[in-house]
């Protein structure tokens, strides 16, 4: 490893290539990221460039196995402190030193796209968690660890909160999935509500017995967003807005998959970005309020994520929650840009539809 004087890998454009990462790939967690600390954002983004693009060269590559050998060389490299060209390569290189991120827990992520490679069956519900833990639950933790915490029931909160967010993209993309011959939802709920996983993977389609599956993978991750919210109140407050936001943008989807009957099949969830706005104002809202009880140890699923860590470096200094001025303010930028860009479409649309007629 380097000594704390070395100088960075990443230069000004591979932080810029991170960025453009989360903002093409997630415009949930872009929206919510917008509410973090400058420095923790670019951290951030540094850690989700990472994770994007080693999901994409797993998905969209012809051999997932041999992506996901090769993801695990490029790691090595990164903690033998010669990250390859890739720009998010070099970015995540700082982040794991600088934050001291164990190597335990993206290896941990690249074990879920092996599952992946492999066409892993998943039985159970705790069999999905497992799951879960390795390609969201490892991305929780490791961006509590950004945020410079490391407490244990802080990390365990956080990794319920990424298996709560599988299990809400899992219970949003039955149709896709199927189509693409894989399958999360618990066999063994599935056969319990009459279906056989194998003749729905043949031929997707939706039924009142699937919409039965779907409802209790979303308990399951209203159950785990719950026991998440406790440990939001042990980070850092000026990062505990962002956090509430992206909670809340998430569970929404599953939201709107209830108010659609559960159908995953035919449709495909989204949030609004008026929408997304308007939960983030509420996790601003929820930053200000009291603490919860806390939920108690980690899942077993997870357990191996919150035993990774020890216990240093120390907590970074704390953000103050009240400059919620700022947070405003910047919302308020974010709202007026939308508004700029949906009349700018929508004056194209019209010119469009001017010169057909």
């Amino acid at each position: 490893m380097r000594g704390p004087m070395s100088e960075r890998f990443a230069s000004p454009a591979d932080l810029e290539a991170c960025r453009r990462a989360i903002r093409g790939g997630s415009k949930s967690f872009y929206a919510a990221s917008l509410l973090l600390p400058s420095g923790v954002r670019a951290d951030a983004y540094a850690l989700y460039g990472f994770c994007r693009r080693a999901d994409d060269a797993v998905d969209d590559g012809r051999n997932p196995g041999a992506a996901c050998i090769d993801l695990s060389r490029r790691l090595d490299a990164i903690y033998a402190g010669r990250p390859g060209p890739d720009p998010v390569d070099r970015a995540f290189a700082d982040l794991v030193e600088a934050r001291a991120i164990p190597r335990a827990l993206p290896g941990a992520l690249i074990e879920g796209f092996v599952w992946d490679a492999q066409g892993r069956r998943f039985d159970t519900i705790g069999d999905v968690r497992a799951y879960g833990a390795r390609v969201a639950g490892t991305v929780g933790v490791m961006m509590t660890l950004v945020m410079g915490v490391r407490d244990p029931h802080a990390l365990a909160r956080a990794s319920d909160l990424g298996v709560a967010m599988q299990l809400t993209n899992i219970a949003r993309d039955v149709g896709e999935d199927a189509r693409a011959g894989r399958l999360y939802l618990p066999r063994q709920w599935m056969e319990e509500a009459g279906l056989d996983p194998d003749a729905f993977l043949a031929a997707p389609c939706f039924s009142p017995q699937l919409a039965q599956v779907i409802a209790r993978v979303l308990d399951e991750a209203d159950r785990l967003y719950e026991r998440a919210r406790p440990g939001v109140a042990l980070l850092p407050s000026g990062c505990r807005a962002a956090i509430h936001a992206a909670s809340r943008i998430y569970r929404d989807i599953g939201g709107q998959i209830r108010r659609a009957g559960f159908d995953s099949v035919t449709r495909r969830a989204a949030t609004s970005k008026r929408r997304k706005l308007a939960l983030a104002a509420a996790g601003l809202l929820d930053a200000a309020g009291a603490g919860r009880q806390d939920a108690g140890g980690p899942l077993a699923e997870t357990r191996f994520l919150v035993q990774a860590v020890p216990p240093a470096p120390p907590r970074a200094p704390d953000l103050a929650w009240w400059r919620l001025g700022e947070h405003w303010g910047r919302m308020f930028e974010i709202l007026h840009a939308l508004e700029q860009r949906e009349q700018a479409a929508l004056r194209q649309s019209m010119a469009s539809r001017q010169r057909r007629g």
